[in-house]
């Protein structure tokens, strides 16, 4: 770990810095042409410019990896001899992050000469989440040291300056938490020749520490840049800023997984919800959606009709996002834009651009019925022999059946057969070798034009690590844990029934059933499976429930299918059957992934994960 921790944790200087005090004696200088160490803090400016490289340290994780390999969980299916995370993770080996190179977004590529650490302002490429974690934890740490140099500035400048500056060091610390388990809690600057003795913390106590950061970030940074003197100098550009919703978000989610079953395990506790953490939770969303209410903020929900800029351009000048987007990873150069291999491009059909992976027929399960109920309620009115009618709205935006039109333009007549999804047994886009193997495709992410007859034209894609309707879904789940029902609330705010039907029905789906609202574990199983229809293939969010809530075991969530049908002479599948493909293995010491060897050996008190 010494081209880690010790490299990043205690010597990592400032770039703006390096070489600037090694030559002196062979240069004649004005005194005024002297650069000083304080200079980067002396006044907004230059100590907002120091806070930017902090931004440009969040992985883009999409412009990280290939073939949507930031869905680790039970979302997906590669092709058959698939090379990436997400495979591996099929097999069990969690191992992979730290040795499959490029296909990582954790760790996945030492090339660019920094110790995997990335800071530029204009890619997205090597943004690796464990080495741009640590420095931008020590870089806050020094930004923070350093608040008493920065003396030509108004207060609400400090406030902006220390707010983002705790956010950060909170917001990274939490990131590794959620991968990685109880961590050292870095909150100084660490001296090169400091010996490291720092013990990893049981998760709850770190996450007090995080909520420290994340509670006084709220209290000091403005609910709208544009609304404030320091921001009204970047009027216009300060969508991805963070905000005073920003921290209060990280601030519920924090907690939230602190009070999570196994946050509690772990800490010392059983296997249930921390019923005082999700309180805490429940407090700081109601306090950050109470500001959406108000109106304060451009934050809010998007109608279903927009549904789709919350992921991708399609011609749409507007970053994907907006306004719905509580937190995301700046915008770098979009290089993918219309790269038939580029994220952008890989949910279409394999034979028409280069998608590589399907949806997993098994996780198309949760999507449920127009009338909100869930496909295994006798009263749903699901069909079994007529599986795709009468869904929930977002089945339809989200995923491709057979028979669906691909193609818009002209196609030559070898890719005239794919114009239409044949994705029944045998059909043109069943591909083994790339999307198609399980019987779907995923929509969701981008247009259907994104494919090499159509031109892949004029998109973009860009997914946000949080966005409002995932706090709604998380205040839902912190009120029914914290205070017991789904008819209970925040005391002075909505229920969780209220919080669940707001994402329900945005879409047009069926707010959640009386019988559901009744049963506790009844409703929390509506809130899993309405996380997983809402916030599918967008990012970590599965991931990491799973494992939160102790179930990442269960057999369901560990088997990947395909749906096998021939197409009837109505164009309808028959002989439909779901057939297993692999089943992920799983012990207990997969809710945590392995941390590095070269890590763990560096000094005692830094010990690995059980069973690694």
């Amino acid at each position: 770990m010494k081209k880690t921790i010790y490299k990043i944790f205690g010597a990592i200087v400032l770039f703006s810095f390096i070489g600037l005090f090694s030559c002196t004696e062979y240069l004649d200088k004005a005194p005024e042409s002297e650069i000083s160490s304080t200079d980067a803090f002396i006044n907004f400016e230059n100590f907002q410019g120091y806070t930017e490289e902090i931004y440009a340290c969040i992985p883009d994780y999409i412009g990280t990896v290939w073939a949507c390999d930031w869905l680790l969980a039970d979302e997906v299916l590669h092709k058959e001899g698939g090379i990436w995370l997400n495979d591996l993770f099929d097999k069990g080996d969690y191992w992979g992050w730290t040795n499959s190179a490029w296909i990582s977004y954790l760790d996945g590529n030492m090339s660019n000469g920094n110790n995997g650490v990335n800071t530029s302002t204009t890619s997205s490429f090597d943004k690796d989440l464990w080495p741009n974690a640590w420095y931008a934890i020590r870089k806050a740490n020094l930004g923070l040291a350093n608040l008493d140099n920065l003396k030509n500035a108004t207060q609400e400048e400090k406030n902006i300056i220390k707010g983002q500056l705790l956010f950060f060091r909170g917001w990274f610390h939490f990131e590794l938490m959620s991968y990685w388990g109880g961590l050292p809690y870095i909150n100084k600057v660490l001296s090169s020749s400091e010996k490291l003795t720092l013990p990893r913390l049981p998760y709850q106590q770190i996450a007090d520490s995080v909520a420290r950061d994340f509670r006084e970030a709220a209290d000091l940074l403005p609910v709208d840049w544009d609304k404030t003197e320091a921001g009204s100098r970047t009027l216009g550009k300060n969508q991805q800023r963070i905000t005073k919703v920003t921290a209060l978000a990280y601030l519920g989610k924090n907690y939230l997984y602190a009070g999570s079953p196994l946050m509690n395990k772990v800490s010392g506790g059983d296997a249930a919800y921390n019923t005082e953490y999700c309180k805490k939770a429940a407090a700081a969303f109601a306090e950050m959606l109470k500001i959406v209410d108000s109106g304060e903020t451009w934050v809010k929900l998007v109608s279903f009709a927009d549904y789709s800029s919350l992921f991708y351009t399609d011609g749409r000048s507007t970053i994907p996002g907006y306004p719905e987007a509580i937190f995301q990873a700046p915008v770098y150069s979009s290089w993918f834009k219309g790269c038939p291999w580029g994220p952008s491009a890989i949910f279409c059909d394999a034979n028409i651009g280069g998608g590589y992976v399907s949806p997993n027929a098994r996780y198309v399960e949760n999507y449920g019925m127009a009338n909100g109920l869930p496909i295994d309620d006798p009263e749903s009115g699901y069909n079994p022999a007529d599986p795709w009618t009468g869904r929930d709205p977002r089945f339809y935006n989200d995923i491709v059946t057979d028979g669906q039109q691909v193609i818009k333009g002209s196609a030559s007549a070898d890719k005239e057969k794919y114009r239409y999804a044949s994705l029944y047994n045998g059909g043109a886009s069943r591909n083994n070798q790339g999307s198609g193997r399980t019987g779907y495709l995923i929509r969701k992410l981008t247009p259907m034009s994104a494919n090499d007859i159509d031109g892949y034209s004029n998109n973009y894609m860009h997914l946000s690590y949080m966005r409002l309707a995932d706090v709604y879904l998380m205040y839902a789940e912190a009120v029914l844990q914290g205070y017991g029902s789904a008819t209970s609330s925040y005391p002075g705010y909505i229920t969780a029934e209220e919080a669940f039907n707001k994402v329900r029905t945005r879409c047009g789906a069926g707010a959640v059933a009386a019988k559901y609202v009744s049963d506790k574990d009844k409703f929390m199983g509506e809130i899993i499976r309405e996380r997983a229809v809402e916030l599918s293939f967008e990012g970590d969010f599965r991931f990491n429930d799973l494992r939160r809530w102790m179930i990442a075991g269960e057999k369901k969530y560990r088997e990947k299918t395909a749906l096998d049908f021939d197409r009837g002479a109505d164009g309808k599948p028959v002989n439909i059957k779901e057939r297993v493909i692999l089943t992920r293995p799983f012990e207990s010491k997969h809710y945590w992934l392995p941390l590095k060897i070269s890590d763990v050996t560096l000094y005692p008190e830094f010990g690995q994960n059980p069973g690694w």
